[in-house]
């Protein structure tokens, strides 16, 4: 990664790549890093990490120059603070449905003139003691993603581009094909559809777009699409299935003599 934030780095064009980490493991972290992945996702939401966890896989990712993104357990002030306070590269907020939610995730992930996010330069994002530059450069330099993961927000889609601190709405295709009654239907045409409409709609406003893709011929698909922000897998199952196939392709039969 360059000196620049991970956030300017998006908002100057550059796309990037990451993958969803569940497991306590700083050495996971590690290995993200040294495989090449600009970024990674601490999944608070539907994994077991607490903000202690996190704050030690956090330091382990920025060992490796890979950006650690928390997607926070639900669009409240307390889980967006917390986040951020730990010194992650930006925050990742689930289930954005309405301008309203969307006005409250900036409000709780920036701080004045921005939002009210709560102040103490006394943490680990502002290196223990803070600065007078310390607020400004938060805002500055923090990523704010926004999940829209449903019908509902999709058609909603215009008016919550118009809320000004977003970085990059994020389009959710499980939870999407669930909001249209095909659950885990992700590459069925009414899905696609959808996630199409938000990318044009995004181009219009400037916004980044990230998207989470099983594998790399989906990930590639919506790269051309105009994704930035791409997220391929979750690390506990790419582990698994890397080791379902060595499994499959090992010959345990008997020989005869």
């Amino acid at each position: 990664m360059s000196e620049k934030s991970f956030r300017n780095r998006l908002l100057d064009g550059e796309t990037a790549v990451g993958t969803f980490q569940l497991l306590d493991s700083a050495m996971v972290s590690e290995m993200i890093g040294v495989a090449g992945m600009d970024f990674v996702i601490y999944d608070q939401e539907h994994g077991p990490l607490t903000a202690e966890t996190t704050l030690n896989l956090t330091s382990s990712a920025q060992n490796k120059d890979l950006a650690p993104i928390v997607r926070v357990r639900e669009n409240r002030e307390a889980e967006i603070q917390r986040a951020l306070d730990l010194g992650a590269a930006g925050v990742q907020v689930p289930q954005i449905e309405t301008q309203s939610d969307a006005e409250a995730a900036v409000e709780a992930a920036r701080f004045d003139p921005l939002g009210s996010r709560g102040l103490s330069q006394y943490v680990r994002a502002g290196e223990y003691t803070g600065s007078e530059a310390y607020t400004e450069e938060q805002n500055e330099g923090r990523l704010l993603v926004i999940q829209v993961e449903g019908e509902r927000g999709v058609e909603n889609i215009q008016e919550i581009l118009d809320v000004e601190g977003i970085d990059v709405v994020f389009l959710g295709p499980y939870d999407l094909s669930q909001s249209l009654g095909i659950p885990g239907e992700v590459t069925h045409e009414r899905v696609e559809e959808l996630m199409q409409r938000v990318c044009e709609s995004a181009a219009e406003t400037d916004t980044v777009v990230g998207a989470f893709a099983d594998n790399t011929q989906i990930a590639n698909k919506w790269i051309d699409a105009g994704v930035q922000y791409l997220t391929i897998g979750v690390e506990a199952a790419l582990f698994t299935e890397h080791l379902e196939s060595l499994v499959d392709d090992i010959d345990i039969s008997p020989t005869t003599s």
